[in-house]
């Protein structure tokens, strides 16, 4: 069974080395979104800090430190590879953000179903 991805937004929508957040309905459930865009490139994780599960936005899709080299939990101020969601510090460290498939074709990142 295959299903269509659904389209979060156009790559260029989202600044180069910036983040922004998303709510839209993955294999029949809600849930919320983090996207960070690398160059030409994203990465995506579910918002939610392994540590207790609280959304990591500061501000509505605010995800990342001041000189936005990483993922930064609002809550308790856990740091986050943007590439592999992994926590280099904090009270969640070497634990990792949920990764959440994506494509990026024809200039728009689309959710993957898989």
């Amino acid at each position: 069974m295959t299903s269509n991805p659904f389209k979060l937004c156009e790559l260029d929508e989202i600044t180069r080395g910036d983040s922004r957040g998303f709510f839209a309905e993955r294999n029949g459930k809600m849930e919320n979104y983090i996207v960070v865009r690398k160059d030409d490139t994203a990465f995506a994780y579910l918002n939610s800090c392994p540590h207790i599960g609280s959304p990591l936005d500061f501000a509505p899709g605010r995800f990342l430190n001041t000189d936005k080299s990483m993922i930064l939990c609002s809550t308790h101020g856990a740091l986050f590879r943007i590439e592999d969601g992994f926590c280099v510090s904090g009270p969640c460290a070497g634990e990792a953000l949920t990764a959440v498939p994506i494509d990026i074709r024809d200039g728009a990142i689309y959710l993957s179903h898989a």
